[in-house]
């Protein structure tokens, strides 16, 4: 029997307000990027990033008590969260269970894993950023937006 690869150092994080913190073994298992309206939903954005750890190497260091769960039992799943700040903290699947899910954000460092892969790509939503070129908003540092595009029959209309 091959003898299990020691952790390369530990990655912290924690909850918006630091009721809750936690750390995992590095290097993380996996991450990606989930375009599926559950996770939409559970996080209010776009998309949320996920750093996958095996659970025997994820631990909460602080703030057990203020961990809030969620179980869905029509998808057999079961999102955790602080019950004082409602920062979604580990999502579970039971077709992985001696797998959690992470949000990525969460971490304050490196987890040994970058985000390679996309979940539901085909749920992503029209309005989403999607990588276009953006330019700086006059009066407004650090604010950036997307000029709109002008249509093609708009243009040849005005010459």
């Amino acid at each position: 029997m091959a003898k299990a690869t020691p952790p390369a150092g530990i990655a912290a994080g924690q909850c918006l307000c630091g009721k809750v913190a936690f750390e995992i073994d590095v290097p993380a298992r996996w991450a990606w990027h989930d375009h599926s309206a559950a996770s939409r939903r559970a996080h209010g954005a776009a998309y949320a990033t996920y750093v996958g750890s095996w659970k025997k190497r994820f631990r909460i260091t602080q703030g057990e008590r203020a961990v809030a769960r969620y179980e869905d039992n029509a998808t057999k799943t079961v999102r955790s969260f602080c019950s004082h700040c409602g920062t979604p903290l580990v999502y579970e699947r039971a077709r992985s269970p001696h797998m959690v899910n992470i949000p990525r954000a969460l971490f304050s460092g490196r987890t040994g894993r970058q985000p390679l892969y996309h979940i539901a790509i085909e749920e992503s939503q029209e309005w989403a950023y999607a990588g276009e070129p953006l330019v700086p908003l006059k009066g407004f540092p650090g604010v950036v937006w997307q000029r709109s595009k002008k249509r093609k029959t708009e243009r040849e209309g005005m010459f």
